[in-house]
């Protein structure tokens, strides 16, 4: 616990940053130590900085779509070398011995997962993310990060990215030809658009907002905008959809969206609104299925940045400086970015 880790955080409620220093453990014979370049923000570092679930534990160092440069390894690592570009994502630990972890599976960790900031690490301390200058990861952990993929479009690939990829995989919804709905053209929405497009899928983007119409069709190439409060441009795709991905976390119906279904479609959540209230007979009478996910193990997390890399998929971002961070969490509250913002860490926060 002797290096210096230069950081922002924020120290109670407001959930105001602000300059911090702090100490990282040295690495572990199995650790990765990486200086961190870019770091994404994502909707998770509003909820605990501002307390919003109740656990959050200050000075707390939010961050959890981490890339960097291989700085240094201990003794065991294999895996990694210095000067590798690397990524961490939403998790630094997990029991390691349970199905999933086996399965490669460790989001699912059955013992539970130590997540990247605001968590018990392994040394008793509180983990502390990706607004920060370094940090201290087991190699399991990470990822390695191809070397014509930029950095900075590679971090929300680690939230937001894998996210979406997860159960468009799991639910084999990368069949040229299939049909996805992607409810929400956000940071996660966007990227089901591009991994759906990469895929060969018929996309078809729903949003409240009209003001989207344009970016969904002519910039990431959608083929159908749209508008979820108008019901004859629902009912206009009605039973026509293979799958739905839904981003939205605000409280919106599920009974229109799952008419939208074919005959044994399925819907994906993975936002997380405050309740879901469907009738049996949306689901019942069209064998339809509707099914959770959050991020994504070890191996589909690897798969999916060496799929990025391969087929040029970049998401749409906005790179900040670190200083800019308040404003920047203020924004995405108000759904004001298009569509992740990125903090320069290394051109900033020294």
């Amino acid at each position: 616990m002797n290096e210096n880790c230069v950081g922002w955080a924020a120290r109670d409620a407001s959930g105001f940053l602000s300059p911090y220093n702090f100490s990282r453990r040295d690495p572990a014979p199995d650790d990765v130590s990486l200086r961190i370049t870019h770091c994404g923000v994502c909707y998770a570092d509003v909820l605990w900085t501002r307390n919003k679930l109740g656990d959050s534990k200050y000075p707390l160092v939010p961050g959890h779509e981490i890339v960097g440069v291989v700085k240094e390894i201990g003794s065991n690592v294999s895996g990694f070398k210095a000067g590798d570009h690397v990524g961490v994502g939403t998790y630094v630990n997990t029991c390691r011995d349970c199905e999933y972890c086996d399965a490669k599976l460790e989001c699912y960790c059955f013992k539970g997962l130590t997540f990247t900031f605001n968590a018990i690490d392994v040394d008793g301390t509180i983990t502390k993310g990706g607004y920060s200058s370094h940090i201290v990861v087991h190699e399991r952990y990470c990822y390695k990060i191809p070397d014509n993929y930029p950095l900075a479009s590679a971090a929300p690939l680690l939230c937001a990215g894998i996210t979406v990829y997860s159960p468009m995989i799991r639910h084999k919804m990368n069949q040229p030809g299939k049909s996805l709905g992607v409810v929400g053209l956000g940071g996660l929405g966007h990227m089901a658009v591009k991994f759906g497009k990469a895929f060969g899928l018929n996309v078809t983007v729903f949003s409240t907002s009209k003001s989207k119409k344009d970016q969904a069709l002519k910039v990431l190439g959608a083929d159908k905008f749209i508008l979820s409060s108008d019901k004859e441009e629902m009912e206009s795709v009605a039973r026509s959809l293979d799958f739905i991905i839904d981003t939205a976390s605000g409280d919106h119906p599920f009974d229109e969206y799952l008419s939208l279904l074919k005959t044994a479609g399925t819907m994906a959540l993975v936002g997380f609104p405050s309740a879901i209230k469907i009738h049996p007979v949306s689901l019942n009478m069209g064998m339809k299925t509707i099914s959770g996910s959050t991020t994504g193990g070890t191996k589909e997390t690897q798969e999916m940045l060496d799929f990025c890399a391969a087929h040029q998929i970049f998401p749409m971002t906005e790179v900040i400086p670190i200083q800019y961070i308040n404003e920047a969490l203020e924004r995405m509250t108000k759904n004001d970015v298009q569509y992740r913002f990125v903090i320069d860490i290394e051109n900033s926060l020294m």
